[in-house]
């Protein structure tokens, strides 16, 4: 375990695997954290330096009181700096939910930093605004059920929220007001430019994401799409030996 301290923000990662080789960064989705990759840790962790970490807000990460830290720019900065931190020039970069939209901002912004793409449960955004706002309706009413129930919210929600420990409530309300928001159509508009072997999974049962998931394999050129069965949105941790495989075999022959 290791803490990156970014402008006075301790940012907690951790790093699995050989030293010299391929580094795969992982990103959680929102209100989850590092943990939820535990399933994927030994797997994924043999032939890659697999990097873990906990957003800004998150887990064992700082939960600053500014809510203007909480932003995709500052979750993109992030993830640089745990590869610099690392000494990984490029990376395979990945995540699920709110991970994997992130993981396609920093396509946006360092594309040359990016060795793959695993875009794991996660939509690419919205191009109208009426149904962008729709989403961030929700991101904020996901904040004051935080505000309203505390921690004890994340028992009602997705596995990987479920099972994760956070050091404050604060930290997720600022990040559903600041870091689940959109604000424009910037990453679904750069799915046609992306250049790097990517892979889209889902659950079959996260029926919220499918039809994304069908759109980005559809947009990304030369985009791979599994569907894994009897798994929801925490696709990783209901089925981690049939996910596990899928990430390994397209690591295998893409990357």
């Amino acid at each position: 375990m290791a803490t990156l301290n970014r402008d006075g923000v301790a940012i907690h990662y951790e790093v699995h695997g050989p030293a010299d080789a391929p580094v795969l960064l992982l990103s959680h989705g929102y209100s989850a954290t590092s943990g939820m990759w535990a399933g994927q840790i030994e797997a994924l962790s043999r032939d890659h330096r697999l990097v873990l970490w906990d957003m800004r807000g998150h887990g064992a990460s700082d939960s600053p009181a500014d809510q203007d830290l909480y932003s995709e720019e500052a979750t993109v900065a992030d993830m640089a700096a745990i590869l610099d931190a690392v000494g990984a020039r490029t990376a395979i970069v990945g995540g699920l939910s709110l991970g994997g939209y992130m993981s396609l901002a920093f396509h946006v912004a360092h594309p040359e930093r990016v060795r793959a793409l695993l875009i794991i449960d996660t939509g690419p955004g919205f191009r109208k605004d009426p149904p962008r706002e729709a989403w961030n309706q929700t991101a904020h009413r996901t904040a004051e059920r935080f505000e309203q129930s505390g921690l004890a919210a994340l028992q009602r929600m997705s596995k990987e929220m479920a099972m994760s420990r956070h050091r404050s409530v604060e930290g997720l309300v600022r990040a559903a007001r600041g870091m689940l928001t959109q604000k424009d159509s910037r990453i679904i508009d750069s799915l046609s430019t992306i250049a790097v072997p990517s892979l889209v999974v889902v659950g079959a049962d996260d029926t919220p994401f499918l039809a994304a998931s069908d759109y980005m394999a559809a947009k990304i050129p030369g985009a791979e799409k599994i569907v894994i069965p009897n798994a929801g949105h925490a696709v990783n941790i209901d089925q981690p030996q049939a996910f596990n495989t899928a990430v390994l075999d397209f690591l295998k022959r893409r990357v």
